[in-house]
């Protein structure tokens, strides 16, 4: 453990080769695998997160001599405000209109992956104490953005335990939702849909027959099973898909490939096969107690099987491989009909400028409360039965 013959000292790495692996991964752990060394990798190496893209790889490492690393951050210095899932382009508008500079600005993140998951990585044997540690890290990510002349860093998508942190240090705290599946300890699906009411249950098998009577198949493939053919394929519906609806996809073909040769472990691929080929397809990844579901595609147009593909077949995995939730990603009120339910996610944000600073305040406070009363309102639609019927193990 560290002691007064130790300096602690935090340095800035612009690659995250520049971190030896497992040293990154001793302070990320393994239940979120986002954080994990092999996939900021795999969008690095990929080109998918790099300088030419707008994504500057800026990690701190904080580091004892006698101890190695002890704690990190993926950061991000960025041109822009794309592929963060927290939206601050009229932030940046305001500040231009102002004349200022809002880019470049350092950012908190796993690129492209609207997932909670650790910011503030701190190896479990640091020494320090988890709060110290965490203060050192803040304060060192306030000095990279004064000492640069950054605009602003933004912290996204952290855990609530990182959003405290950042918030007891003076940042300002922004909230959002999104949808995610609890597991009730449930059997099998039908337990699930017995947890429902009458009339979404019905809606649900209804889904779920169109699709089976349509003639698809659908693989869940995973580990080994996983080949370089099926990241071609999939690959191909992420990018007609993407290019149709939200004009810019962010991963390319190496990414994937990457993805399957170094965590294929973590990943868990909804192929679907129709007469033969492959038409469409869903992402995700496996931490140790939740299924997180990234990406989709399809170059065929199904009733219901983007709906089959990404929330029902999840839930079924999570099911038989006891998983506590299925995270579904950003946005999207039509999975609430389907099981699942809103839940607040965090930001955390330091400005440099006093006046914009004391603006965003008070629009963030504002904000927060709008947040909790759109999550009230919508949790009063739930799908779930009033009475609990259903929801017990073994039910059905």
């Amino acid at each position: 453990m560290p002691d007064s013959r130790d300096t602690l000292t935090v340095r800035v790495a612009s690659s995250i080769d520049e971190i030896e692996a497992a040293a990154w991964d001793r302070c990320a752990g393994t239940a979120n695998p986002f954080v994990s060394h092999a996939f900021l990798t795999a969008l690095e190496a990929s080109g998918a997160a790099s300088a030419r893209a707008g994504w500057q790889p800026l990690h701190l490492v904080c580091e004892v001599p006698c101890h190695g690393v002890i704690g990190v951050v993926p950061a991000y210095a960025k041109g822009h405000s794309f592929g963060e899932y927290v939206f601050d382009h009229a932030w940046a508008d305001a500040w231009e209109r102002a004349g200022g500079s809002y880019y470049p600005k350092l950012q908190v993140a796993v690129p492209f992956t609207p997932v909670t998951g650790p910011r503030l990585l701190i190896r479990p044997d640091a020494g320090l104490t988890p709060a110290q540690l965490r203060h050192v890290l803040i304060r060192t990510l306030e000095r990279v953005g004064d000492e640069n002349r950054l605009s602003s860093v933004h912290v996204t998508f952290p855990d609530e335990e990182d959003w405290e942190a950042f918030g007891h240090a003076g940042w300002l705290r922004r909230t959002g939702q999104q949808f995610h599946w609890e597991n009730r300890g449930y059997e099998d699906f039908e337990a699930f849909l017995a947890s429902l009411t009458a009339r979404k249950r019905k809606a649900i098998r209804r889904e779920r027959r169109a699709v089976a009577d349509s003639g698809v198949r659908i693989h869940a493939l995973t580990g080994a099973d996983l080949k370089p053919e099926h990241w071609d394929a999939f690959h191909s519906f992420y990018m007609d898909t993407g290019g149709r609806k939200w004009g810019f996809p962010y991963l390319n073909l190496d990414f994937f490939h990457r993805l399957g040769a170094t965590m294929a472990d973590r990943v868990v691929l909804f192929l679907v096969e129709e007469d033969g080929r492959w038409v469409a397809g869903a992402l995700n990844l496996l931490g140790d107690r939740t299924l997180y579901g990234r990406n989709w595609g399809a170059i065929v147009d199904r009733p219901f099987l983007h709906f089959e593909t990404c929330y029902y077949q999840a839930i079924e995995f999570a099911i038989v491989h006891r998983l506590d939730r299925v995270e579904a990603g950003a946005q999207g009120e039509h999975k609430l009909q389907r099981g699942y339910l809103p839940t607040r996610t965090f930001s955390a944000h330091y400005v440099r400028h006093p006046a914009f600073r004391r603006v965003l305040a008070e629009h963030l406070d504002d904000e927060r409360a709008w947040v909790d009363e759109a999550i009230e309102s919508l949790s009063e639609a739930s799908p779930f039965r009033r009475d609990g019927g259903g929801g017990c193990p073994g039910a059905g």
